[in-house]
């Protein structure tokens, strides 16, 4: 059997797969279904600083190929997810996990790093600078460098544990975003979120859910995501997290072709909730199709 291991800002990972933010719940849920630790790792739940209901229903959406989610940060807020649901995890997971962090303010995004910083179960800190800057207008943090670096360095100041900056692909230049983040600190990139998307109700006139736009993800949209992969890992010096669309152990191998270190599932897990477990199993076969007898060594092997 061909090696799997990688490592991700210097943690070793048994193999590059990792459930995605959002779409793995906390973990313990998928445990119900099958042994979690075969996984590299997970991203969880995004957190933010204070709970949050999330936004209206519906809020879900189908299109061809992908779908379109509008939930809006749904959480029960740090203190919740440190004090409930990281016991629970500690139940079923014996490995490190990754913790996804949103914020609204520079200042929610430190105190909640800083809080889940100090957890050991936690080996990662995903920061998603996707979310509204309320102090700079209701504009996204991930879609400006400087507001993207200024996240990173007051997270790099309050915590010890590896950054990884998830950036938004709904921008004109992702390079000089995720420059300006390692400049910063940052100690990884993840990228790529989802893209934006809207859909109709022709019968009732009105879009298909209440926040009318949302995030789209899905197979449609790993072209994209491949080519942001590319152009990121290629320009920085850190590693990339790759993710979009990914569906299958080829889909893995491909990404990490084009940069990736590790490669994250998303939207696959909503439509078969043992899609990582199948994308491992099957990684050492597609490994020996294409000749590849140690993943690490694939690393932006696309030059």
């Amino acid at each position: 059997m061909g090696k799997m291991k990688v490592n991700l800002c210097g943690i070793e990972l048994d193999n590059p797969v990792i459930p995605a933010s959002g779409t793995f719940g906390f973990g313990y849920e998928f445990a119900e279904l099958y042994d979690i630790n075969l996984l590299g790792t997970f991203s969880f739940k995004g957190t933010t600083k204070d709970a949050r209901f999330g936004n209206p229903t519906p809020r879900i959406a189908e299109c061809y190929s992908g779908m379109i989610n509008a939930v809006g940060l749904q959480n029960p807020g740090v203190e919740s997810v440190i004090s409930e649901e990281l016991p629970k995890l500690a139940k079923c997971f014996n490995k490190k996990v990754m913790a996804n962090v949103s914020g609204f303010a520079i200042e929610d995004y430190a105190y909640t790093c800083e809080k889940l910083d100090a957890c050991e179960q936690v080996g990662w800190l995903e920061v998603n600078v996707s979310c509204p800057n309320v102090h700079g207008g209701g504009m996204s943090f991930g879609t400006s460098p400087e507001a993207a670096a200024e996240v990173t360095r007051a997270v790099k100041k309050v915590t010890t544990k590896p950054v990884i900056v998830k950036l938004s692909p709904n921008v004109t230049d992702i390079v000089s975003i995720a420059k300006d983040c390692e400049a910063a600190g940052a100690d990884g990139i993840s990228l790529i979120n989802t893209m934006l998307g809207m859909r109709i109700d022709l019968r009732r006139r009105t879009p298909v859910i209440a926040n009318k736009m949302g995030g789209f993800s899905g197979p449609a949209i790993f072209p994209v995501a491949v080519r942001m992969v590319y152009q990121v890992s290629h320009a920085v010096n850190i590693p990339v997290v790759g993710m979009g669309g990914v569906s299958t152990a080829e889909d893995v191998i491909e990404m990490m072709m084009a940069g990736a270190t590790a490669v994250e599932v998303g939207a696959a897990n909503l439509i078969d909730p043992f899609a990582c477990k199948n994308i491992i199993e099957e990684l050492p076969k597609t490994m020996e199709k294409y000749g590849i007898t140690d993943l690490s060594e694939i690393i932006g092997a696309i030059k």
